[in-house]
């Protein structure tokens, strides 16, 4: 059997990743250090006997899990802006410290290292759609710079191990993902409407709310973080992983506050300082190298993802 080592595998998307994983017949460690992931994310998994879950940081990983590890898919890192700007040293130090120490486990078990970056490498971009080729408009001394500069090194110290070690390193660059067992305070667009529509209260849109984003269903993102471990052939390289079609702030807020049956005012906020003006990932990469291209559409994902909202004790009247 081989073995996966899922670190940040109790959060949102590490925990669908740590299902899949076992699905396929892997068995799997799933590491994090519960700063934003929740246990109860993987609670369904405990009883699974090729499942093992160890508490650990990955800035002081422990010792026994870092042998006969075949594939490594390091998602351990804050994600949403209020939490890197609340956690900003552990965001930089996860992304640094936390990284070389995953690449050093991978190159001592020759193992496959999937690295999760993300869209914000791009920063503010100055094209659209972003291609993996494009360098970003990233501001490094900004309020967001602890995760977008943190997530760039992470980059260039995995192509290091690459280029000089001959890890087998593969980097996804994750854009804007959504779908049950998001955290209803993390601050990300589709949790903060959702939970602002169902209590009633009023969703807040940041400037005019024509800023874009793309959105990609959960499974719909594991399933393409999943074939960039697996398939062979594909070392050294860069995917973005997402939806390639873009929505309007303000036509999602809409679309959410009519799902959610809600009377809620739209209301405006002040833009974040460097808050993007539009993501939208080019993925022919993954279409032609992965086969990837999202399958569950916005509505249908949004739907159950209101669901997952709607059973939550906090929410319910």
């Amino acid at each position: 059997m081989q073995r996966a080592l899922v670190t940040g595998g109790s959060g949102f998307i590490g925990s669908f990743l740590c299902l899949r994983l076992l699905e396929e017949g892997y068995g799997v460690i799933c590491m994090d250090s519960l700063i934003t992931g929740r246990k109860k994310n993987i609670e369904h998994l405990v009883q699974n006997k090729d499942f093992e879950f160890i508490e650990s940081d990955i800035t002081k990983p422990p010792k026994p899990q870092q042998k006969n590890i075949d594939l490594i898919f390091n998602l351990a890192s804050p994600a949403s802006p209020k939490d890197y700007l609340e956690y900003p040293l552990e965001t930089l130090m996860a992304n640094s410290i936390g990284v070389r120490n995953m690449l050093e486990i991978a190159r001592a078990n020759n193992a496959v290292f999937v690295q999760a970056s993300t869209s914000e490498v791009y920063g503010d971009p100055l094209v659209s759609p972003q291609k993996e080729d494009y360098w970003g408009n990233v501001n490094p001394a900004g309020t967001r710079s602890c995760y977008d500069e943190g997530k760039r090194f992470a980059e260039a110290l995995c192509f290091e191990y690459f280029n000089h070690k001959k890890t087998k390193v593969r980097v996804a660059r994750i854009f804007n993902t959504y779908g049950p067992r998001m955290r209803e305070n993390d601050g990300r667009v589709i949790p903060n409407f959702i939970t602002q529509a169902l209590l009633g209260r009023p969703i807040t849109v940041y400037g005019k709310g024509d800023q874009t984003r793309s959105f990609c269903y959960v499974s719909d993102m594991v399933e393409g973080l999943l074939k960039l471990g697996a398939k062979d052939g594909l070392d050294g390289q860069t995917i973005n992983l997402g939806n390639p079609n873009p929505r309007k702030i303000m036509e999602v807020a809409q679309m959410i506050r009519e799902m959610c049956n809600s009377k809620s005012e739209i209301v405006g906020k002040d833009l974040p300082l460097d808050d993007p003006k539009t993501r939208q990932p080019d993925i022919g990469k993954a279409k032609s190298l992965l086969g990837f291209s999202p399958k569950v559409g916005m509505e249908l994902g949004l739907a159950k993802t209101i669901e997952y909202f709607k059973n939550l004790k906090k929410l319910q009247a």
